[in-house]
């Protein structure tokens, strides 16, 4: 297959000539700063992607949690909570070797998306932790973010993919389970078994 790829800036720019007609907002908008109005998108959101890199590559992982478990820790700071989940810890050892973070802050029904860029580090401050405890129990550590710049993405994907649309819901059953998906890759694998519990073990340790 011919990739016929772009390989230069210039390439680039020439194959998207509408970037000579880029509103004055689509660079203006960026902030480091959390105002009022940002504070209130990052007090609404419920669920966020972290994007890290370190020396085995890319990484981009789902976090999520009730509204206003990302906590604003100043107008330059926020702060996330590492509940449980699967202990490979690709996100934080990334985090732990280089430092950078780049999350997408995503709201039900809000088709307008939050881009955070910046430097992010592994705390286990135990204060901070205890303040973010939920049914008893206290996460692991938490990643703190000091923001470098930050700006709403435009709702077109949103718009396009018709995500908060209940029609547009697919149902699991047609799609692979997590246990088919784990035997795909190794063929022995009893995904009746793990799928069976699944559900169970994801309620038990949500926290």
């Amino acid at each position: 297959m011919t990739t016929h790829a772009i390989e230069t800036i210039e390439q680039l720019e020439a194959y998207y000539p509408g970037i000579a007609n880029i509103s004055p907002a689509t660079w203006g908008k960026e902030t480091a700063k959390i105002n009022d109005d940002y504070r209130r998108l990052i007090e609404a959101c419920p669920f966020a992607t972290v994007a890290t890199e370190g020396p085995e590559g890319l990484d981009c992982s789902p976090r999520g949690d009730g509204p206003g478990f990302i906590r604003i820790i100043d107008q330059h700071t926020i702060a996330l909570p590492d509940r449980r989940g699967n202990n490979r810890l690709d996100t934080l050892r990334n985090i732990v070797r280089t430092g950078r973070v780049a999350l997408l802050l995503m709201i039900p029904g809000l088709n307008e998306t939050v881009r955070i860029n910046g430097r992010a580090l592994v705390s286990v401050e135990p204060d901070l932790l205890e303040s973010m405890a939920e049914q008893g129990k206290v996460p692991a550590s938490a990643i703190l973010v000091t923001i470098e710049t930050m700006y709403f993405q435009c709702a077109r994907a949103i718009i396009r993919s018709r995500l908060w649309q209940a029609d547009a819901q697919v149902d699991p059953k047609t799609l692979p389970s997590a246990g088919q998906l784990v035997r795909s890759v190794m063929a022995d694998f009893d995904s009746d078994s793990y799928d069976a519990v699944l559900p169970e073990r994801q309620a038990k340790t949500l926290y």
